[in-house]
């Protein structure tokens, strides 16, 4: 499956929330849809759902226009949805039911789900009743539940303890290994680098980058080194202005031209007590604070 937004406008009176944003998702890939608060995700997201129409662009699946009719959708938003004083199972039930089970069918799925995410115990609980991370957890069943083709992922490990998104993680890559699109929107960038093959970014509406994560750090200026010595301060005095010290520690060695990195990086550990030397490759939280203009 390819799941792909073309062109879309969106505004709410006058002010202009999506301009022209278009991006491309993958079955059997993990898609991230990153910017600050305020820059259009959730919009986005909206319209990819069919939740309000977009003003102008259109959304295809396989290159024809989607038709919500034939595509099942899972969707865990970051503001939790479920009932808090309902019993866990019925309300389950009952949103499996809204997205075309049958009863039988919708218990026979929920019950899995409970079991995958050591949730049976609170099948007949009150949802008020479960820690954060329960909930987090109960309300991902509701995502899951009625098989969707693709699966969005609001913030996800929102309030999990490390074992649950362990769990989550698993449960994700599941997902992925079925054929599934699934698109994440987060800020906690960790999880994004580690499950997504292509993000697109957006800021201000627009989409300022796009692409495989993999060639969009590829693409970076192969002009900085990564050192980590026992003698930092000798580096940084012969090399000058161009050697700074990370938050981790280590060395930032900015070169003149990508082409020395090689002479460079012999110089080093023939002259210094080098533990390690290498090429700066930037992080998403690096690209990401780039490009969004602003810090995580």
């Amino acid at each position: 499956m390819i799941l792909e937004l073309k062109e879309i406008e969106k505004s709410f009176g006058e002010k202009k929330v999506l301009t022209g944003v278009s991006f491309k998702a993958e079955g059997g890939k993990a898609f991230g849809l990153l910017g600050r608060n305020g820059a259009g995700k959730t919009t986005a997201i909206r319209i990819l759902m069919d939740v309000f129409p977009a003003n102008s662009g259109e959304v295809f699946l396989d290159g024809s226009p989607i038709d919500y009719d034939k595509v099942a959708m899972g969707y865990l938003p970051e503001e939790r949805g479920l009932y808090p004083k309902k019993i866990i199972i019925d309300q389950l039930t009952y949103f499996a039911e809204l997205k075309g089970m049958s009863k039988k069918e919708a218990v026979k799925s929920i019950d899995y789900w409970l079991e995958r995410l050591d949730m049976t115990e609170y099948r007949n609980r009150r949802l008020d009743t479960l820690s954060k991370g329960n909930q987090q957890k109960i309300q991902l069943i509701t995502a899951l539940a009625h098989d969707p083709d693709i699966i969005i992922l609001d913030e996800p490990f929102s309030g999990l303890d490390p074992v649950n998104a362990l769990l989550l993680k698993d449960v994700v890559k599941e997902q992925i290994a079925k054929g599934k699109i699934v698109l994440f929107s987060s800020h906690q960038m960790n999880y994004i680098e580690e499950f997504c093959d292509s993000i697109a970014i957006l800021n201000e509406g627009k989409v300022v980058l796009h692409g495989e994560l993999r060639d969009i750090k590829r693409d970076y200026p192969r002009d900085r080194l990564i050192i980590r010595t026992e003698t930092p301060d000798k580096i940084i005095a012969d090399f000058g202005t161009s050697c700074t010290k990370t938050e981790d520690g280590d060395l930032m060695l900015r070169l003149t031209d990508a082409s020395e990195k090689r002479t460079v990086m012999t110089q080093l550990v023939e002259n210094y007590d080098i533990d390690e030397v290498k090429v700066f490759e930037p992080s998403l939280n690096d690209i990401f604070v780039e490009f969004a203009g602003d810090s995580i």
